[in-house]
């Protein structure tokens, strides 16, 4: 069978699969792009051509600098958060120890369940009946009950935390799929030659995770940058816009105050950043896998 042919044959095999993409994907954005130029409204007008006049409004608006500083805040936290926290879970899942398989399902359902949790996490958030105050005050912590939620210097770290309890389990599983490739003689060598636990994290260990963390690493800044779900559904970007980020900022503008296209506009900005940051880590990534190689 000739190569043309099996080239052929994969692109038919493709076909389907590109329509719904362009369909889907392709339209919409293109569709996007061109009321970008247009100071046209949500509902009741088309709008009239105003060029990048929507894009130079948004990106010298304070609100787009200030919730970009949030947004950005919030992903470097807790990403950073996310990724210490999953390499101690798979490096504590990777010992051998009784209950170990059970521990690891359990593990698995912050992550698999859907957005349920921005619920459950406002349940413990909650200044009147909250688990978290009621734990608090127990201790002697807390004086009072608080509104974790409600004050605009408490409400992003509460969101950071709900955040990080969500998805540290992907990190934890993709650090732990790559400890099984740690080979044992090597863990063992280093323990005869006396080599405490950092050093044996760090010489041995880590080699061996530099590359799948960085995957993980990319999947969760991308992510944490357009974070929209679990912040709408616990503060929908308040108290005072203090945990407004630029999802919740393109909602407001497009849907809030119908300006659909300052909002086009704002979510192609926002396009742009997310593909930037993919592609910066992709050149990270192609790197590390250079030098490791």
């Amino acid at each position: 069978m000739s190569s043309t042919w099996l080239t052929t044959r994969a692109w038919l095999l493709m076909l389907p699969l590109l329509v719904v993409m362009i369909s889907v994907i392709g339209w919409p954005l293109i569709d996007t792009v061109g009321l970008s130029f247009t100071d046209a409204k949500l509902v009741g007008t088309e709008g009239s051509f105003v060029g990048i006049d929507n894009y130079v409004k948004m990106i010298s608006g304070s609100n787009f600098q200030r919730t970009l500083v949030t947004t950005a805040w919030f992903a470097i936290v807790s990403v950073a958060a996310e990724m210490v926290i999953g390499v101690l879970a798979a490096l504590l899942l990777n010992q051998q120890f009784r209950g170990r398989t059970a521990l690891r399902a359990l593990m698995i359902l912050p992550w698999a369940l859907p957005t349920v949790n921005a619920t459950l996490w406002r349940l413990i958030y909650n200044p009147e009946y909250g688990a978290l105050n009621a734990a608090l005050t127990q201790l002697g912590l807390l004086e009072a009950y608080r509104s974790w939620l409600g004050e605009p210097g408490t409400a992003l770290a509460a969101l950071i935390v709900a955040d990080c309890w969500k998805n540290f389990p992907l990190v934890a599983l993709i650090a732990l799929a790559a400890l099984q490739a740690v080979p044992r003689d090597i863990t063992a060598a280093s323990l005869v030659d006396g080599a405490g636990a950092f050093a044996r994290f760090r010489f041995v260990i880590l080699p061996y995770l530099a590359g799948p963390l960085m995957v993980a690493l990319v999947l969760r800044t991308i992510e944490a940058f357009k974070v929209f779900d679990i912040i709408w559904v616990m503060t929908r970007g308040g108290p005072a816009n203090s945990t407004r980020t630029l999802s919740i900022l393109v909602y407001q503008e497009a849907f809030s105050f119908q300006r659909a296209g300052s909002g086009a506009s704002l979510a192609l900005i926002v396009t742009l950043l997310v593909t930037l940051l993919a592609v910066g880590y992709a050149a990270l990534v192609r790197k590390t896998a250079g030098s490791a190689a």
